[in-house]
């Protein structure tokens, strides 16, 4: 299904009037999420004027790298644990409730390896929110709590070998040399990667990788 299709059904979540929902995009590591949620909300506001849609990544809510290593999961970045599921969960709320102001929505530097505060903003005239995760179908403690506040859930499907490659890539980039890179992969990406797609099924949609290709972006 082509970019535009998406738009068009995801935008019917918001209902009639001046309703606003939350749409999830959940799917493994490399899936293309960030890509997928930033092309959706750009097609929305190209249709509906700036700032009617909005964009909030999981990502900002990583804990930090101080608090990683305090709880020993600093070789287990990404992993459901490692994520500030309660804060994510509050900002949806505060999203979903909140309509008379802007709210700041933070985000993870991949420069810094550290999340960073309000880089994104909901506008008041938002009537979309996309926010995007592994987690986001996973039907386990905090993740259950912040599903509530979404409408929908499109679970974002890949080919493993496809997400392979870019993980290695990410690695790369973040600084890892190739076996290093590999081995995270391996020994962290992958196992996160097979609890995201037991939660499959909670979704109520899957989008095949194809649907991306036919967006502004790939990936």
């Amino acid at each position: 299904m082509a970019l535009d299709e998406l738009a068009a059904d995801a935008w019917r979540l918001t209902g009639d009037g001046d309703g606003r929902a939350l749409l999830g995009i959940a799917g493994p590591p490399g899936a293309g999420k960030s890509t997928f949620a930033r092309a959706l909300v750009a097609e929305l506001e190209r249709r509906h004027g700036a700032g009617t849609a909005a964009y909030l990544p999981l990502d900002g809510f990583h804990l930090s790298n101080a608090q990683l290593a305090r709880l020993g999961l600093t070789d287990r970045k990404g992993s459901a644990p490692s994520f500030d599921v309660r804060g994510y969960a509050a900002l949806l709320r505060r999203v979903a409730e909140e309509r008379g102001h802007d709210v700041y929505v933070p985000d993870y530097d991949r420069t810094l390896h550290e999340p960073v505060a309000a880089r994104h903003v909901v506008r008041p005239a938002a009537r979309l929110v996309v926010t995007e995760g592994n987690y986001l179908a996973c039907d386990i403690p905090g993740w259950r709590e912040a599903r509530r506040w979404l409408a929908a859930v499109w679970y974002l499907e890949t080919a493993d070998e496809l997400r392979a490659g870019r993980l290695v890539e990410r690695q790369l980039a973040g600084g890892r040399d190739v076996a290093g890179a590999r081995a995270w992969v391996r020994g962290n990406d992958e196992p996160n990667a097979e609890l995201v797609k037991a939660a499959r099924g909670n979704s109520d949609r899957v989008i095949g990788h194809f649907a991306l290709e036919h967006g502004p972006s790939g990936g």
